[in-house]
């Protein structure tokens, strides 16, 4: 009995997620070279979820990573109902830490685009 090869769809599926998963791979080491410290990836809620959580001093960074042909277009794949649903992650995030009263946050952008270092638009939204 032969395997059947994967549908063309599922395998263009899998060639995003592996690009995505790679782009926030390369996002969170420019990162950690720019002095953040990576608190969580991919944290998950009802609410939303948030690609890197990082933090430099009493700074929190939410950072959505885009991996696109260009900056531009990353930067506009991050619509307002995907604003949204971060910024609500962000505050359940956020509603979980004990020193809370004394961070302060913002919301960026890391724009993974080919054969380029990531290129971080920090206060995007």
């Amino acid at each position: 009995m032969k395997a059947r090869p994967p549908a063309p769809r599922r395998n263009a599926k899998r060639a995003a997620l592996g690009r995505g998963a790679r782009g926030e791979f390369l996002a969170a080491l420019a990162l950690r070279l720019k002095g953040w410290r990576i608190l969580a990836r991919n944290f998950r809620c009802r609410q939303g979820e948030i690609d890197i959580v990082a933090r430099k001093g009493d700074l929190i960074a939410f950072v959505e990573v885009k991996a696109r042909a260009s900056h531009g277009e990353a930067v506009d794949a991050v619509g307002r109902e995907s604003q949204r649903r971060i910024a609500n992650a962000a505050a359940v995030w956020i509603a979980g830490r004990r020193d809370r009263d004394r961070l302060s946050w913002r919301f960026d952008i890391m724009a993974v685009t080919p054969w380029r270092w990531p290129h971080h638009f920090e206060d995007a939204f």
